[in-house]
């Protein structure tokens, strides 16, 4: 992250905020939260052959957390200097406090002490959904079923990837180029990344030796382009709030729901990556109550996951945590509460018909909470609107037509089911 001085034409308040915020971007860059508790991916290869022969055993994994007393001294230093009633001051509270949550997660690194910080960032599956007295649980079961009842068969269609990752590189380099400007964001193929791809603001990785699919090609490009890398450069040009080039782990769901919420309005999601997500809810609650590694790696097996996917499934519930049952990691969590919570904001401004408050929502890595609550700040330009927007909202009658549209088929779907349920006398 490049280190800038406020603008001079900035008021001494916010100068001040801009240093402060200067001063949480430099606390945090040690923090390194997926780096310190993810798994090797050698001893990843190593699992999955011994898995795929059948010899199923709780791993043996070791951490080395990071000393990171000093940082979270300076994290309470700059809590401490912002506790003014103020919009800016408010963010860098809550900014602040999830950060350090996040020091005391990664100390804990291969203890339960990982849970119930990461519950505490990231919420966990029986969660109610804002504004409704349904929870994450219900909705991911809701999904689930419904893939299966679309006959979502996830090991076949894992096994249809015909795209080496170089040429998956090379086109989505071409796709960027032309959308940013050349040379803006670098496309790299990493054979030890776990995930099948990462995001930062200038650089995508891609996982090495894996074969891509022509539905990978639309989801990476709507989640990872031209959202997570996308508020990444726009929160680069922030004058005051630096800290919006960088998530933190508070904006987390907005973040990861808004990537969500980008694939289903750009037309890059299916059913089957619905029920992938989900079946991670499901997992996450098994771990908590008590189901072991080789446990929840037989029930992703058992919905229909091929033995590497299975193994990676269960390894993002537990890593950073004891193998044995009880603990889960759960920012997956936040992949289905995220969504529905966009989605519900992107329907209330629509109807409010305010656009602005979505645009201003891609301006850099915010929660929903921010763009209503740092609004006048975005109209006195202190936080500057987004210099790029993804292509489909950049689109608005069609993204409201969308919108508009499924709110109408639920009205319909949910008063025909009670109907049916009265008439049952259910």
């Amino acid at each position: 992250m490049h280190a800038h001085a406020a603008p001079s034409h900035l008021s001494a308040e916010m100068r001040r905020y801009a240093a402060l915020d200067q001063r949480l971007l430099a606390a945090v860059r040690a923090i390194r939260i997926l780096a310190t508790i993810s798994w090797p991916a050698s001893v990843e290869e190593r699992l999955i052959a011994e898995f795929g022969a059948g010899r199923l055993s709780i791993p043996d994994i070791r951490y080395r957390p990071p000393d990171l007393g000093e940082t979270r001294a300076e994290l309470e230093a700059i809590e401490a200097e912002v506790d003014e009633d103020h919009p800016i001051a408010e963010y860098l509270r809550r900014t602040v406090e999830s950060w350090r949550i996040a020091t005391l997660m990664l100390d804990a690194a291969g203890t339960n002490g990982v849970t119930e910080a990461s519950i505490a960032l990231y919420g966990k599956p029986g969660d109610a959904i804002p504004g409704s007295n349904r929870s994450n649980l219900d909705a991911a079961r809701y999904f689930v079923n419904l893939a299966d009842e679309l006959g979502a068969d996830l090991d076949t269609e894992d096994a249809t990837g015909s795209i080496p990752a170089e040429e998956l590189r090379q086109d989505m380099s071409e796709r960027l180029d032309a959308f940013f400007a050349p040379g803006t964001i670098s496309v790299e193929v990493d054979p030890e990344l776990t995930a099948k791809a990462a995001a930062g603001a200038t650089r995508i990785r891609l996982r090495g030796g894996v074969r891509f699919t022509e539905y990978d090609r639309h989801q990476l490009l709507a989640h990872e382009a031209f959202v997570h890398s996308l508020t990444a450069l726009n929160g680069r040009e922030q004058p005051v709030l630096a800290s919006l080039a960088r998530t933190s782990p508070r904006v987390t769901a907005t973040q990861e729901g808004l990537a969500v919420f980008a694939e289903l309005m750009s037309g890059a999601i299916d059913i089957s990556r619905l029920k992938r997500i989900s079946l991670r809810i499901l997992a996450i609650d098994m771990a908590l109550n008590g189901a072991d590694f080789v446990d929840v790696f037989r029930y992703f097996r058992d919905c229909g996951q091929n033995v590497a996917d299975s193994f990676h499934s269960t390894q993002r519930v537990f890593r950073g945590v004891p193998l044995t049952g009880g603990s889960a990691f759960a920012k997956d969590n936040v992949y289905l509460s995220g969504l529905l919570a966009v989605h519900t904001f992107f329907r209330w401004a629509l109807r409010q018909r305010r656009l602005d408050l979505l645009r201003n929502l891609f301006a850099g890595k915010l929660a929903l909470h921010d763009v209503m609550s740092l609004e006048a700040h975005f109209e006195s330009g202190d936080i500057v609107a987004p210099r790029y927007l993804p292509p489909w909202m950049q689109h608005v009658h069609g993204l409201a037509g969308k919108l508009a549209f499924s709110l109408f088929v639920n009205h319909i779907h949910m008063a025909g089911v009670e109907a049916e349920e009265i008439s049952l006398g259910l």
